[in-house]
């Protein structure tokens, strides 16, 4: 039997009967694109998926991340994929046509995003590193920074990453110790140390290509005093050569879930020649990060809710096919065994399963809306998108983070012995989403966020513009006889 890792069905309805996402191609910006080529997009991801991502799934679980002599090696096939990305337009896929993207609309890049990550979460990671590395050069690097990296980001043959974390600083990037030193060139020496790095170094790749956060010698102490640099694992000479550009690898970190992507310890600057290239202006470099950091952080809810969505499914199909017991009024026991999809409890688990991937799903193509229509809109509306995305974003983060881990773990129990065995991939779900409570802020920091800045934004425009919005929902419900009741006064 074909593995069900996700439902079609159930996406489509999401994006068009629910959100009506094809409103979205009658913007300009978006035109180039119709429900039917989108339609052909996600095709093909679920192809690709099938094809390339979910057949290594526990290989890259049982095989996972080594160091050897000084760089990580990855699952062989990892290249191979990164190169299908690469020339079949999925990680150029969000980006504007003036830089050799395709334009789409965020919502169904991640929609995408999901799809694969359903399949396999561990090589999604890769090519959406890139594409989240790759917008943050396209919307603030100089167009030499650009034309030297993007294409080579875009096809798959380099690695693009985000460079927060430090052993000093983890959450608390005032505490940032990295150094960049100027140069009479157009670089700056760079020195410091860097762990968590995902996908921050790997063998499918010719070349990883790092954004940076360092603080300029003099700059301002805190947050207010970070700058955003390139830092190439490997430089580019004038004759368009590499040559290595003082980035080591420390080390990889051995994982809990989330095995096949590989998370690296880098050092820069231990020879003193580690070159990094301002991006933008000084000590403005945290606010660009910020850019990437909130479209990982829906990306975190999302793709918690892929790996729900697979062992959902993986549980579903074991459900129907394993039988076990009878009706609890059936007393005799010569009558045949039923699959224990007919047990109360069971169905009650799946249930839960089922409601809070369809909800959680629902809620992250509602954030990816405004996302896009933040981009094609104007004024009041632009605005409203803003302050929806800027509230919703924690929540769509942390929710399904949470949630996710107790979904899964009601997958491992529709199997019950059997689920907590390696010979089921259930219990390799409920150790590949545990990462994302903590992945780009955990949950606490989540709710210092919500309460401490998000309720607060715009003098409470935020929380104006959300209560409109479910107020809004409440008196449409009230329309209906079958809803009249639920809707609240």
């Amino acid at each position: 039997m074909k593995k069900k890792f996700y439902s079609k069905e159930n996406l489509h309805f999401l994006m068009y009967d629910v959100h009506h996402t094809e409103a979205l191609f009658e913007y300009d910006y978006f035109s180039a694109h119709d429900q039917s080529s989108v339609d052909l997009f996600l095709d093909a991801t679920e192809d690709v998926s099938a094809t390339h991502l979910l057949p290594i799934f526990t290989e890259m679980d049982r095989n996972e991340p080594q160091l050897v002599d000084g760089r990580i090696r990855v699952h062989p096939k990892m290249k191979e994929i990164l190169g299908i990305m690469g020339e079949g337009g999925w990680i150029s896929s969000s980006a504007s046509e003036s830089v050799g993207g395709s334009q789409l609309p965020v919502t169904v890049m991640m929609m995408s995003s999901f799809i694969m990550g359903c399949a396999n979460y561990s090589v999604t990671a890769f090519p959406y590193l890139t594409m989240g590395a790759a917008h943050l050069i396209e919307s603030f690097a100089s167009e030499k920074q650009k034309q030297n990296y993007l294409p080579k980001m875009f096809s798959g043959a380099w690695q693009g990453t985000m460079a927060l974390t430090e052993p000093g600083a983890g959450s608390s990037l005032s505490d940032l110790a990295t150094t960049a030193t100027p140069t009479n060139d157009e670089y700056y020496l760079i020195k410091g140390h860097k762990i968590f790095i995902s996908c921050g170094d790997h063998d499918a790749v010719e070349n990883v290509v790092h954004l940076m956060l360092a603080r300029i010698e003099g700059a301002p102490l805190g947050t207010k005093g970070i700058s955003m640099f390139i830092v190439p694992r490997a430089r580019i000479n004038e004759d368009d050569t590499l040559v290595a550009n003082d980035v080591l690898t420390g080390g990889v970190f051995h994982k809990m879930g989330y095995k096949g992507a590989p998370i690296a310890h880098l050092i820069m600057g231990e020879k003193g020649d580690c070159r990094g290239y301002l991006v933008g202006e000084a000590n403005k470099g945290l606010s660009y990060m910020f850019q990437m950091m909130n479209e990982a952080r829906i990306s975190v809810g999302l793709h918690a809710t892929s790996i729900s969505t697979a062992a959902y499914y993986a549980a579903l199909q074991y459900t129907r096919e394993r039988s076990q017991g009878r009706p609890i009024t059936e007393k005799n026991p010569e009558n045949p065994q039923v699959p224990i999809i007919n047990h109360a409890d069971v169905r009650r688990m799946l249930l839960f399963q089922k409601s809070f991937i369809e909800a959680s799903l629902s809620l992250q193509i509602q954030c990816c809306i405004y996302e896009d229509l933040k981009r094609v809109t104007v004024g009041a509306e632009q605005e409203k998108n803003y302050y929806l995305l800027e509230i919703l974003t924690p929540i769509a983060k942390s929710y399904p983070a949470e949630t996710s881990i107790l979904s899964t773990s009601q997958a491992v129990q529709c199997l019950g012995g059997y689920g907590y065995t390696t010979d089921f991939t259930v219990e390799q779900y409920f150790r590949e989403t545990r990462i994302h409570a903590i992945h780009e802020g955990t949950t606490a920091i989540h709710g210092m966020d919500l309460l401490g800045r998000k309720i607060m934004l715009g003098g409470g425009k935020a929380v104006q513009y959300l209560m409109q919005e479910v107020m809004g929902e409440i008196e449409e419900a009230k329309k209906y006889e079958s809803l009249k009741e639920n809707a609240l006064v």
